[in-house]
């Protein structure tokens, strides 16, 4: 353990810095600081002897945080990521980008604000790399068996990275120009620059892993013929089928799915040339949906040079402290502000999208109504009717599922009602030797679920291609909460 006194000596939680608003949004860098590290040591000593550590519960990687707390708070960094890659095999993203449910099951969190895990744990990778202590482990030996992975998000990176080290012939398939799924395409820089991608993506050819990017699967090369060229697939293609809106004025010029829109703007700021990109610059943007994504296309057209942008939530804005229903150690809804909101741009909750008004074939502004609840529906109440001005409106609704046609026609693949791949406990579908993990699996949800689901993948896929295996599964579709995390 860490101090044992430290959550004592220590009560202040005190995490990074984020850079000044009027500097970081002239750039597309990371809006932190790098962290101090002996500001880093002082917080890790706050992890107490809590004797059973929560955190463990929150987080699906099951990462030994308590483990590698302790080791910070002792300046042992090289023994902080070791244990730390004893559960994931990429806390540089799971450290920038995941929410932390860990924090949530903290249990200095039930009367003190909980341990600065997260940021623990990206200042250790951070280290990690700074000091090459982070080097490729290839296999001892080669199995002879082959595994396609389709999909280069952290899923399948996961599982290809662990697959690769058991001693498989691993190749990783991508759409995409460039591995890295929405890790790369996705999510902004300011967020998470892509340096950190192309340092794992070398360490893993490295070990020997293959990466076949710009290969579409069911157009290039059929879902089929995969099968027959490989002993396993694994299906990691995530959930990228968009949310839609049925409301009058959708085909307006001008409405564009979020993604759409955040992956031209990943595509230019990595120096590729977009035509036609979708840009707002000197316009009045709106975004419909109150979530991360929302956020990523708030922060994404502030650095564009919008002239307003005003994001839209159906529903109430939650409150800054755990619900009565949410208690911890759970992972409760609360009201939070990201970056993008620090930066500029309203919000607005209560908020139902009635119709997108528009002249000459392009919208002009949204026209939104006071929700209310009735019957337990939300819907849009009656003379509340308000026209907010547009000329760049983007759809951050989530996502439905798998973009499935060619998996049910090429491959005979089930889908669930949800529009996901169904599987069995063991990460297999209704096909011999096909299995899934991450949110083709599980529909939309977190990076560290898709990360742990990549890894358990691994596991099964080695268990069935060698009759057994040492790779660590840390969890089971069977053991899913899925009413905390999805």
């Amino acid at each position: 353990m860490a101090d044992p006194r430290g959550f004592l000596k220590v009560t202040e939680r005190e995490t990074a810095p984020r850079r000044p608003v009027s500097v970081r949004i002239m750039d597309w860098k990371e809006v932190y600081e790098r962290r101090q590290q002996g500001v880093v040591q002082q917080q890790a000593g706050r992890c107490m002897d809590c004797g059973v550590p929560f955190c463990h519960q929150g987080c699906p990687l099951g990462n030994l945080i308590p483990e590698w707390n302790d080791l910070t708070w002792r300046n042992d960094g090289h023994g902080a990521i070791e244990r730390l890659h004893k559960t994931n095999n990429f806390p540089e993203f799971t450290g920038r980008l995941c929410p932390a449910p860990c924090e949530s099951s903290c249990v200095l969190g039930i009367n003190q604000p909980a341990v600065t895990i997260k940021e623990i744990e990206v200042s250790i990778i951070d280290q990690a790399f700074d000091n090459d202590w982070v080097q490729p482990h290839a296999p001892e030996r080669l199995t002879g068996k082959t595994v396609a992975v389709v999909g280069s998000g952290p899923a399948g990176l996961a599982a290809a990275q662990q697959l690769t080290r058991a001693g498989h012939t691993v190749a990783v398939y991508e759409r995409d120009d460039k591995i890295g799924g929405l890790l790369r395409y996705g999510i902004p820089d300011f967020k998470m620059e892509k340096q950190h991608i192309d340092r794992r993506i070398a360490q893993m050819e490295a070990e020997g892993t293959r990466f076949r990017p710009g290969v579409a699967i069911g157009i290039d090369i059929s879902w089929d013929e995969l099968r027959r060229r490989y002993d396993a697939v694994l299906i990691a293609t995530g959930a990228t089928k968009p949310r839609d809106i049925k409301v009058p004025g959708r085909e307006l010029d001008g409405v564009h799915f979020a993604m759409e829109y955040l992956t031209q703007a990943n595509r230019v700021v990595s120096c590729t040339e977009v035509a036609d990109q979708i840009v707002a610059d000197g316009k009045h943007v709106v975004i419909l949906g109150g979530g991360d994504t929302g956020a990523d296309c708030l922060g994404t057209a502030t650095r564009q040079g919008a002239l307003s942008v005003t994001t839209l939530a159906i529903g109430k804005q939650p409150g800054e402290e755990r619900r009565p229903d949410q208690p911890w150690p759970t992972f409760p809804t609360l009201f939070e502000v990201a970056s993008a909101h620090e930066e500029f741009g309203e919000r607005k909750y209560l908020a139902s999208t009635v119709e997108f008004v528009g002249e000459n074939g392009k919208v002009t502004g949204v026209k939104v109504a006071e929700t209310e609840f009735v019957d337990g529906k939300r819907l849009p109440k009656a003379g509340t009717e308000r026209v907010i001005p547009a000329d760049l409106v983007l759809l951050a609704l989530g996502f439905t599922g798998v973009e499935g046609e060619q998996l049910t026609e090429q491959a005979d693949i089930e889908l669930s009602g949800r529009g996901d791949v169904v599987r069995d406990a063991s990460w297999a579908t209704n096909q011999d030797g096909v299995f899934v993990a991450g949110d083709a699996g599980r529909g939309q949800s977190l990076i560290v679920w898709a990360i742990a689901e990549g890894r358990a993948a691994a596991a099964s896929i080695d268990s069935y291609l060698e009759g057994s295996t040492t790779l660590p599964s840390p969890v089971r579709t069977t053991d899913m909460p899925i009413s905390i995390y999805s």
